[in-house]
């Protein structure tokens, strides 16, 4: 990599017809642009001043014409375009600069001297010719080093295969369709998350610091292997479930839904109730808020635990455990026929865990006691019809059965 220091004055960077629409301020490493209009105006008088602006740091992509991406100083530029554009005035109580007033000025009401100073103030810029995308990427987080990046910015910039993988991924119809934006890079956020859990095989913390290892460990990512395959088959589902923009699918509750819909696509034969998902979870979602309006100590003790989940470390393996089993345990409710895939004899955690709590953890068999009340560690998950003569594996066909009276039961 060859390094040119170069001064380039202002009026040459912000001609709308010259070098301008050849430089590339939002190439794909860099985070959107997140100034305020007072850091904005700060930048602007600063430059009417004749501070010093710290260096900015573009890559040279070609000659003839020169073509640039912005490594580093792009919301400085960006401040800069749109200072010119008009689009900001300078603060109404801004001092004067030598005796000449800028309050409220825009770029066109700067006073002539002021114009022309502005116009001729030189940027230091540091191109940077014959590199490789890694070298880039490498530099981009070694200059913002320090600096207010968020975690997921950084890893945008990493290199390899799972960074441009999970960058794929946020182009899915499903991401159109949540009700979060994509704010710093949000969307890459939670696709990480679930690619994380993916690889996994389901609840597992998913902080910064796991996606950053996640991210160093698997630059060469198979994009067409088995986890990845998952991932997408996963999104697709989300997306049939929900066909069209769904203010409900926020952030929190996208990752448990997606380790719901993995479990379901793993282990369920969903086919026959798949267009009556989105109705299910939007019901789910209303009667959270119409606990959640409720004074703690009227709610129901699940929810209001469900809320605390929801609230707090939402990255962490326990909160994502318990969230998707909470999802799972309602949707089981609600749909108490979905069979297991294959025929499976054993019942699953949480479809046990749905049957427990609707039969109120009391045997229902009734063969060798009269109703007994069964701690979770001492029952049985019995087929009410056997499931060697042909009972399904699901919650309907599931009773709490005292292990005494289960055994007495046999296969009848």
């Amino acid at each position: 990599m060859k390094t040119n220091k170069k001064p380039f004055p202002l009026s040459t960077v912000s001609a709308a017809n010259g070098i301008r629409q050849r430089i590339d301020t939002n190439p794909d490493f860099q985070r959107p642009a997140v100034w305020s209009n007072s850091q904005k105006q700060l930048l602007v008088d600063s430059i009417l001043r004749e501070y010093d602006v710290p260096k900015m740091y573009w890559r040279k992509l070609s000659s003839k014409p020169e073509r640039y991406d912005v490594v580093d100083g792009q919301q400085r530029l960006r401040a800069i375009w749109s200072f010119v554009d008009g689009d900001f005035a300078l603060p109404s109580n801004a001092e004067p600069v030598d005796d000449l007033v800028t309050a409220g000025c825009k770029y066109d009401t700067l006073p002539d001297d002021l114009r022309i100073r502005f116009d001729t103030y030189a940027l230091d810029v540091v191109v940077l010719e014959d590199t490789d995308e890694n070298e880039v990427r490498e530099m981009f987080l070694r200059l913002q080093n320090g600096t207010s990046l968020k975690a997921q910015e950084k890893r945008n910039a990493m290199p390899g295969k799972m960074r441009d993988f999970v960058r794929s991924l946020t182009e899915h119809t499903f991401f159109k369709r949540v009700g979060f934006g994509n704010t710093r890079y949000t969307h890459d956020h939670v696709a990480a998350q679930m690619v994380c859990l993916e690889m996994t095989g389901g609840p597992v913390n998913v902080k910064d610091s796991d996606l950053n290892r996640m991210y160093l460990n698997n630059t060469a990512f198979d994009i067409t292997g088995k986890a990845a395959k998952a991932v997408q088959r996963t999104l697709g589902l989300l997306a049939e479930i929900f066909p069209d923009k769904t203010p409900e699918l926020e952030r929190y509750n996208a990752i448990a839904l997606y380790c719901v819909c993995a479990e379901l696509q793993r282990a369920y034969v969903v086919a026959d109730v798949k267009a009556e998902l989105r109705a299910w979870f939007l019901d789910f979602e209303a009667r959270r808020r119409a606990q959640d309006a409720l004074d703690e100590d009227k709610a129901e003790p699940e929810w209001v635990a469900y809320k605390e989940k929801i609230s707090h470390s939402t990255d962490a393996q326990d909160s994502i455990r318990s969230r998707m089993d909470f999802l799972l345990r309602d949707l089981l409710t609600r749909f108490p026929k979905l069979a297991l895939k294959d025929n499976q004899r054993d019942f699953t955690h949480v479809q046990k865990l749905t049957v427990f709590r609707r039969d109120h953890q009391t045997c229902q068999v009734r063969l060798k006691c009269g109703g007994a009340k069964v701690e979770w560690d001492d029952w049985h998950c019995d087929h009410k019809h056997a499931w060697s003569k042909g009972g399904p594996t699901t919650v309907a066909n599931g009773q709490v059965a005292c292990p005494a009276c289960n055994l007495a039961k046999g296969a009848d």
